[in-house]
């Protein structure tokens, strides 16, 4: 099997003849470059020969073009910081207004899934990662935001209106510039910040307007729902392929997810510090295990569902710190296949 051949039968429950398998991480020494960064995430993916690249734009990339300011390093170990956010008062939040999809910031994200496409030669799936209007509110205003809806809810209203637009645009960007789907990021269906009740009124339908805008014209999209105490349920029936989250550090576990949705899993691998029993506080198995340590760790992820539906993968980013020996190490775990064939 290729990777397209792969990827797309384990997303549809069918028989592979190795589980897919992928890992991503944030390159900010890369990521204000569109060129460099297409060209270093397609050589990892070659180098791992995993099975479908997730592009990396920086995490405050939606925000940029709406006036928050940030503060850039392009240094491996100093993402890009949020110095000033882009709402500052209620009142601000009627200032936002649907942008095009190639404005600004949101178009260098375009040009790297050009870039991508050029040098992936056909041989990889990609997709783009998005994230969803209410996390771009919350990253455009910081915690007021979780104040102003409840204060000014028609104000917050306005502008994930126009937030949800500007996203649908940029989607239509990227399905010109060849993707192949869409990693739909929430970071806000948790209830560290927001009620059940809020998110099906702030969250929710937004989630959706995005969602069908793109969900008949990619075959490759995943909801990602980021943090602890989610709302998981919320999101399990959203209309995307597969589904994502720390399986590893929260609740449900990949076999618990199995019998709570219909959707392929993404996940396995646990990209977080933890505390081991035996050795005490660790930053992540990936970054300090053995090899033996993560060759296991797979397989346990494996066993959960039977390698069915299944997609090997980090429950959020990685630390660049994971040594070659371990990035080989879970590649090996899933197997070996065919030789690869142009799509």
């Amino acid at each position: 099997m290729n990777h397209y051949e792969r990827i797309k039968a384990a997303l549809n429950f069918q028989p592979v003849d190795r589980v897919p398998v992928n890992l991503w991480a944030h390159l900010p020494e890369y990521d204000q470059n569109p060129k460099s960064l297409a060209r270093k995430q397609v050589e990892f993916a070659q180098q791992y020969d995993f099975d479908f690249i997730k592009l990396m734009p920086f995490g405050l990339y939606a925000v940029e073009d709406y006036g928050a300011e940030i503060k850039y390093y392009a240094q491996r170990d100093h993402p890009a910081v949020l110095s000033k956010p882009g709402i500052n008062h209620y009142s601000d939040w009627q200032k936002v207004e649907p942008l095009p999809g190639n404005y600004g910031t949101y178009g260098k994200q375009v040009e790297l899934a050009k870039y991508v496409r050029e040098f992936s030669q056909g041989q990889l799936p990609f997709i783009q990662t998005i994230f969803n209007p209410l996390t771009n509110a919350l990253k455009l205003a910081g915690n007021r935001l979780v104040l102003d809806i409840k204060e000014h809810p028609d104000e917050v209203k306005q502008a994930l209106e126009a937030l949800t637009e500007t996203t649908i645009n940029f989607i239509n960007e990227n399905i010109n510039a060849g993707v192949d789907g869409f990693f739909y990021a929430t970071q806000t269906a948790t209830a560290n910040l927001f009620t059940r009740e809020e998110y099906l009124e702030f969250g929710r339908p937004y989630d959706l307007k995005v969602l069908n805008a793109f969900k008949d014209k990619t075959w490759f999209n995943v909801a990602h729902i980021h943090g602890d105490h989610t709302y998981f349920d919320l999101i399990a029936d959203y209309p995307v392929q597969a589904l994502n989250w720390h399986d590893r550090s929260v609740a449900p576990s990949l076999k618990e997810a199995r019998q709570q949705t219909n959707k392929a899993l993404i996940g396995g691998l646990h990209e977080l510090p933890y505390e081991d029993v035996e050795t005490g506080s660790r930053p992540s198995i990936l970054v300090t295990g053995s090899v033996n340590e993560v060759e296991k760790h797979v397989q346990e992820a494996i066993d959960e569902v039977n390698g069915k539906g299944l997609i090997i993968g980090p429950g959020c980013v990685a630390s660049q710190e994971v040594p070659d020996a371990n990035i080989y190490a879970l590649r090996s775990a899933v197997g070996f296949s065919t030789a690869r064939e142009s799509v």
